[in-house]
């Protein structure tokens, strides 16, 4: 049975999942550990041709940004390959793609010269604004000197498009007085906090299908995967023929994993798992993406599925 995509109104392009660090939370497994594998020159101009039919700008017009609107530039970090970086803003910009953005973690904002300089050069090449991420997961890799750095000068170049994400993590920092790194065992000792786990069946009345199918925030990997949401390891078909692959949508019985996820859920896809063997956490799980991504992690392994892509993605996983 073929199962429809949403047209995408908004997403970011994965130029590389190799980043300089390796947070425990990272939805796409990204690390050092990755090749870089950026993405060509040819699928990066064909990929951004697609995309440039559907993505639509923020809702305070297309030079202002927005999170679930427009397209960013993510990974992996995207300033590890600067170059590369700037002449995906020049094609979105010739191609008038609105409200575009860059994601990055600021590892490399060592000097307030050198991030003016990098900021402004995206800027005149036609990047609309920036989103700098803050969180203890980053803490661990990042010294919030250079999330501070790349906020203050972010929003000298960029003006109201600077994104700060999450802003709640960046004031408790600052409240905290935080320099440097931080462990996170140590950062949540400081708030006082302890993690906590459920069972499987907790996680069935908890849906995936609308975040799962949705036309928002989607992403587009250097392999040319079509990636649902968060939803890392897995690929609904290739970004670079998305004209196609809309018309034509998903032939759930090529693709079971998706056929279960889409149709059952969690739930479908828990039977079909154990089904081949796969064996519940004693200890539970943290989240259903945590209990998706060990099934999937196990089914990967097993055998072939052609929806688990990129391969590396699971590889990778700790």
């Amino acid at each position: 049975m073929r199962k429809q995509i949403a047209k995408p109104i908004s997403g970011g392009l994965i130029l590389s999942y190799k980043c300089p660090s390796q947070c425990r939370h990272c939805m796409y497994a990204c690390s050092p550990k990755w090749k870089a594998d950026w993405i060509s020159e040819a699928d990066l101009e064909k990929t951004l041709v697609q995309l440039s039919n559907y993505i639509e700008a923020s809702p305070y017009g297309s030079q202002t940004v927005s999170l679930n609107y427009g397209l960013h530039f993510t990974g992996g970090e995207p300033f590890l390959n600067y170059e590369l970086l700037c002449q995906a803003v020049e094609i979105a910009e010739k191609l008038n793609i609105p409200s575009t953005f860059v994601e990055t973690n600021s590892y490399w904002c060592t000097s307030d010269e050198l991030t003016r300089e990098k900021l402004e050069l995206l800027k005149k090449r036609g990047l609309k604004g920036i989103l700098i991420s803050v969180n203890p997961f980053y803490l661990e890799y990042v010294p919030f000197e250079r999330t501070e750095r790349a906020i203050r000068i972010g929003q000298e170049v960029f003006g109201n498009n600077l994104v700060v994400y999450q802003l709640e993590y960046y004031r408790r920092f600052k409240e905290a007085g935080i320099r440097g790194r931080v462990a996170l065992e140590d950062y949540f000792r400081l708030e006082g906090r302890d993690s906590f786990v459920k069972n499987v069946e907790f996680f069935f009345s908890q849906p995936c299908r609308p975040s799962f199918l949705r036309n928002w925030h989607n992403h587009f990997d250097n392999y040319g995967n079509y990636v649902p949401g968060y939803c890392g390891g897995i690929s609904l078909g290739d970004c670079r023929e998305l004209d196609n692959l809309l018309e034509e949508g998903i032939e759930t019985k090529e693709y079971p994993i998706l056929g279960f996820l889409i149709d059952e859920d969690l739930e479908g896809l828990s039977r079909f798992s154990k089904d081949l063997g796969y064996q519940e956490r004693q200890e539970g799980y943290f989240s259903k993406c945590h209990l998706c991504m060990d099934m999937r992690k196990y089914l990967a392994g097993r055998e072939e599925f052609g929806e688990l892509k990129p391969r590396e993605f699971y590889l990778h996983l700790d």
